[in-house]
């Protein structure tokens, strides 16, 4: 049943959303919009690829599976005795994905009909697993095949060289899919432990927005959901040391241009970032480096990146980093001078109107999103694993102060804690 439910508004926005707590301890998230045409849902766990390392609450020892157990997992659900998910979302005419991250793992589908029917079958495949040791054996070589697949991917590959120089012990530092060594140890009845672990509905959450009618779908939910023994799972922790692992990454890859990412490693004294330190690191990062940034504009003139230039602050259980990334015939270059900007911000202090400006952009796009189911959906799941409020983000930017930034950067974007990864082209 459902035992809790609150509607959260905000006036500003005129935009809602409601969140509710179903007695299995699952968490569902619901954001009406009957002006759209289609509608969205995302049935998700805190399980993703940095969670090779376990415990329930309650137990002392820690259990380790292997990398990309995960990711083997979700592919695995959409299969059955009877056929597939896919088959059955292609009868009622859904679009309908699954993903892996970090930190999570997400099923979704979006229709503009039949959505009742739609939900129905995403809460049952993703219960009820269905595995054999030969269905795991055989999927065992199609991952092993996607793995070499992205081995040979530029803008994979300059990303996770990048994390491998800079993470010596966290798994985030092991692609996604994990390695053919480790999928290998793979069986049926861990997959199943694992479901069992992970998928409890105390650690899963459901995430809808669109043209929906929010008290039937928690009736549905409510219909469906069956009760669970709440398990809570402890992340294992991994003691990463400080410092990088080392400086400096490169590979030769088949690419017209060089690919580079260069990242500034964080300490992370308590293993998530709040939301203010996650909002200040991006509005700092857009005063450095934005499109409206010295920075960019000089890169550009001089011919050294392009449109695709960008940034993002990388976070999440137990890691964060700035990085920085693009395309360039003198990536070294580009990395110095970015170095060199941070270093005038800290001489010479962040310009107020420039920190206005990151500040009031980053603002407009966050309120944009609402206009984008998909995006609502994503924050959403944001809301769902963090535990901040959609419209916290408001109140924060609406508080920030350039002394805020200023803090913000006197602390982060150390230099001897940088690594650079350059993929080049091919000879």
């Amino acid at each position: 049943m459902i035992t809790e439910k609150k509607l959260i508004t905000n006036d500003r926005l005129n935009e809602s959303y409601i969140e509710a707590v179903h007695s299995s301890g699952l968490k569902i998230y619901i954001s009406e919009k009957p002006e759209y045409s289609s509608a969205h849902a995302i049935f998700g766990t805190r399980y993703g690829s940095i969670d090779t390392k376990f415990r329930l609450k309650g137990t002392e020892n820690f259990t380790d599976i292997p990398e990309g157990t995960a990711h083997f997992l979700e592919h695995k659900l959409f299969e059955s005795e009877d056929g597939n998910a896919f088959e059955r979302y292609a009868v009622t005419g859904a679009y309908a994905n699954a993903y892996t991250s970090f930190d999570r793992t997400c099923y979704l589908f979006n229709c503009t009909s039949r959505f009742e029917e739609n939900l129905s079958i995403l809460l049952d495949f993703v219960r009820h697993p269905y595995f054999t040791a030969e269905t795991v054996e055989k999927e065992q070589g199609i991952i092993g095949q996607e793995i070499r697949m992205y081995d040979d991917e530029a803008g994979w590959r300059v990303f996770f060289n990048l994390l491998c120089a800079m993470y010596s012990k966290h798994p985030v530092r092991i692609d996604i899919a994990g390695t053919t060594e480790s999928i290998a140890e793979i069986t049926a009845d861990m997959l199943f432990e694992c479901h069992k672990t992970f998928y409890n509905m105390s650690n899963m959450f459901i995430c809808v927005a669109g043209k929906v009618n929010a008290d039937e779908v928690l009736a549905q939910i409510d219909r469906e959901i069956t009760e669970n023994e709440p398990r809570e799972v402890i992340r294992g922790l991994h003691d990463e040391p400080r410092g990088i692992n080392y400086p400096r990454a490169e590979q030769k890859l088949a690419v017209a241009k060089p690919l580079f990412n260069l990242g500034f490693k964080e300490e992370c004294k308590n293993p998530e970032k709040t939301l203010k330190e996650r909002i200040e690191t991006a509005v700092l990062l857009e005063i450095i480096a934005g499109k409206s940034s010295a920075l960019f504009e000089r890169l550009v003139n001089e011919g050294l990146v392009n449109d695709g230039f960008g940034t993002e602050y990388f976070t999440g259980f137990g890691y964060a980093a700035e990085v920085f990334d693009g395309e360039s015939s003198d990536p070294e270059k580009v990395a110095e001078e970015i170095k060199k900007e941070i270093r005038r911000l800290r001489e010479n202090g962040i310009d107020e109107n420039d920190f206005i400006g990151a500040k009031n952009s980053l603002y407009g796009q966050m309120v944009m999103q609402y206009n984008v189911i998909d995006n609502v959906v994503s924050a959403l799941v944001s809301t769902a694993m963090t535990g901040d409020g959609m419209f916290d983000e408001m109140d924060v930017f609406e508080k920030l102060t350039l002394d805020d930034i200023t803090d913000c950067l006197n602390r982060q974007l150390l230099e001897e804690h940088s690594a650079l990864s350059v993929i080049y082209p091919a000879e």
